[in-house]
């Protein structure tokens, strides 16, 4: 097999996104460990339990995969706006939307209706009043300059008192008048297969739900011109316009499918999680999609396995009581490393500094190893790997002793 010849001008290697989100789960952990030993209890013991909590058992398992559903389809929908350059904050009231429109029909429509139709019915619905509440904000957005983070926190409170009076107009349970009325388990998301799997716990078929919307999500953004154009938008702008790309049609679309995903986000909550809504309560999962989105690096894929790891702290805190440690510890995990995920530039510094140091010392032991082999005029960009990594592996001996003299003579000057 004939060796790969190195044809471009050798460089370091750069920080990968996966590096960066690792680090910083990484740095709120520890972070974490600190709060738990400064108030006198185990690390070590406290993360056994937050484990525990979500993952002992099947069950267990199960209730956290309940849990991550929402979470992956809002990080999901906070992710497609920030690729397009738009903060989608309105998530909350997108959820609300969704949720509240699965409720009213799961109420409404008949219990002899077959199933299959009934869930690709509640599914089209709360997508589509979802994207309608995002819609809004694109067009707000795209014809009158009106900010998003503005138009969405006020069409979240708009959403929010809408629930409040649909609730108690139409299915207010008349013997606790601050929630619905339990929906039927037929026509929630649940499904007796799952639940006999999985021990009764939450997990409906919102979390197929979600793993769908993930491959949509990732064909859409990186395998069409539509996700072209829309990632062109959120780079710059004005050089999309340039190039002819409809801006204002992007910001609609955008806010759209962003709505349309939140909305579902609020389906698989209210009508799978759980089956009633309550007045008077906004989501937190809306807010908390925007870390999912940022540990994720707005990338399908990420959001995922990040909203699963946020799944298994929500699920696992309930757990750190037993040994004296306040839930609000795993709260604070998460926003140590939120915080850490936002300041990913210095993240992203750290390790290229990291590389580099690391890159020129490889470039000098090759140096060296030349040198002895009487081949110092050598181009090393015509090496082979293979050549270059033996290279590194003859001369890394010598260059490590002449550092170390370097270091002697320093110190005795």
């Amino acid at each position: 097999m004939k060796a790969k010849v190195i044809n471009k001008p050798l460089e370091a290697r750069k920080a990968s996104p996966l590096l960066v989100s690792l680090s910083a789960v990484f740095l709120g952990i520890v972070a974490g460990a600190v709060l738990i030993a400064l108030i006198g209890k185990n690390p070590i013991a406290g993360f056994d339990r937050i484990i525990f909590g979500a993952l002992s058992n099947v069950r267990r398992i199960g209730n956290t995969l309940g849990m991550s559903t929402q979470l992956i389809l809002i990080g999901l929908s906070v992710a497609f706006a920030f690729k397009t350059g738009l903060f989608n904050i309105g998530a909350s009231g997108q959820m609300l939307m969704g949720g509240i429109t699965g409720s009213i029909l799961a109420y409404y429509l008949p219990l002899s209706m077959p199933r299959p139709l009934y869930l690709i019915v509640i599914i089209l619905a709360a997508g589509l009043v979802g994207a309608l509440w995002g819609f809004i904000s694109g067009f707000l957005k795209a014809k009158f300059n009106v900010h998003e983070v503005v138009s969405t926190i006020m069409l979240n409170w708009t959403a929010y008192w809408l629930v409040y009076d649909w609730i108690q107009r139409f299915i207010v349970d008349p013997t606790i008048v601050v929630k619905s009325k339990p929906i039927e388990e037929v026509h929630t998301l649940r499904a007796s297969w799952l639940t006999d799997l999985t021990g009764f716990s939450t997990l409906n078929y919102g979390f197929f739900i979600a793993i769908i919307a993930c491959v949509i999500i990732w064909f859409i953004l990186d395998k069409t011109t539509v996700g072209f154009r829309l990632k062109a938008v959120g780079s710059n702008r004005f050089c999309a316009e340039y190039a002819g790309i409809k801006v204002n049609r992007s910001i609609m679309i955008s806010m759209a499918v962003a709505g349309a995903l939140a909305g579902l986000a609020g389906l698989t909550y209210y009508c799978g999680y759980s089956n009633i809504m309550e007045m008077g309560k906004m989501p937190n999962e809306g807010f908390d999609g925007i870390a999912v989105a940022l540990l994720g690096n707005c990338s399908p894929i990420g959001v995922f396995f990040s909203a699963i790891f946020f799944g298994i702290l929500k699920m696992g805190r309930g757990s750190l009581a037993a040994t004296g440690i306040p839930t609000e510890i795993a709260d604070t995990i998460i926003a140590t490393i939120i915080y850490f995920t936002a300041t990913n530039v210095i993240l992203a510094n750290f390790w290229n500094g990291r590389f580099k140091k690391s890159f020129e010392k490889k470039e000098e032991a090759v140096a060296i190893a030349l040198e002895k082999q009487g081949r110092g005029d050598v181009d090393v960009s015509s090496l082979s790997k293979e050549e270059r990594k033996e290279l590194v592996r003859i001369g890394m001996p010598e260059l490590k002793e002449r550092m170390k003299n370097e270091k002697k003579n320093k110190e005795a000057k």
